[in-house]
């Protein structure tokens, strides 16, 4: 019903957003599939035997859909987007933009160090580059005279336990348990939501992919392994030759990636 009015009020040539669209469910999703292919909303009045479908005209709109798990769209619906598309992580010169709009917008000044130090340090994510600049602009107004410089981020992230390459307390304490009480791994994801004290579904959607991405750990069939740049991060030695759990899982991984069939 919801999204059948927001369908019916749209305007010629408007956009409609859906963040997540994975969750919606097939009922929802079923709807869409006239809107997408014909502009039209099929509507069914009545109950039982009498029941009867109305077809209404949409106006021409443009449906936009974003997802970070991709594989959990329906396939109907994923086939019937004319144009799919993969966004990468924003580079450090574009959140700069960003954060420079952002402080005019916040009234508060920030300079060249100041951008540098929170566009590297954000994920490459905008949204948490204006989280990180909302608490700077908190510790510049109190200590900085309004304006955010490398000293102030320093500052400032030192208290949020923000790292030189955006890592939180929450990303190395999970790359800690893996290296200190399972040997660097392999380590179930239930496991090891159990060991940090984190719902697993958090630790696979928040944690994780960025951890995978800089390479500080890597899946493999039996679990999650810590990479060698996972423990020079956290200052620790490499022990994969001290494992031989370690040693047999980096071996199928790598046997894998010569078929062509790996998935890290």
């Amino acid at each position: 019903g919801d999204l059948a009015a927001i369908l019916t009020n749209l305007n010629e040539h408007d956009v409609l957003f859906i963040d997540e669209i994975h969750r919606l469910n097939r009922q929802v999703e079923e709807i869409l599939y006239p809107a997408m292919e014909d502009y039209a909303l099929d509507i069914m009045i009545g109950k039982g035997p009498s029941a009867r479908s109305i077809r209404l005209d949409l106006p021409h709109f443009t449906l936009i859909g974003a997802t970070t798990r991709a594989g959990l769209l329906t396939s109907p619906l994923r086939d019937r987007f004319g144009l799919i598309q993969r966004l990468d992580l924003y580079k450090p010169a574009d959140i700069a933009l960003i954060l420079t709009r952002y402080a005019g917008l916040l009234g508060v000044g920030i300079d060249a160090d100041g951008l540098e130090v929170l566009s590297t340090r954000c994920r490459g994510t905008p949204r948490v580059a204006i989280r990180l600049l909302r608490r700077m602009r908190d510790y510049a107004q109190i200590i900085g005279d309004n304006v955010i410089n490398r000293e102030i981020c320093d500052i400032g992230l030192k208290a949020l336990d923000i790292d030189e390459i955006g890592l939180d307390g929450n990303d190395r304490l999970i790359m800690r348990i893996i290296a200190e009480m399972y040997d660097g791994g392999p380590v179930g994801l239930d496991t090891l939501a159990a060991s940090t004290g984190e719902d697993a579904v958090t630790i696979e959607d928040i944690y994780e992919p960025y951890l995978m991405q800089i390479g500080f750990i890597a899946k493999t069939p039996r679990g999650r392994i810590l990479t060698r740049g996972g423990y020079e991060h956290l200052g620790l030695p490499y022990s994969l030759r001290d494992n031989p759990r370690r040693v047999s899982d980096a071996q199928i991984t790598l046997n894998e990636l010569l078929d062509g069939q790996g998935d890290l």
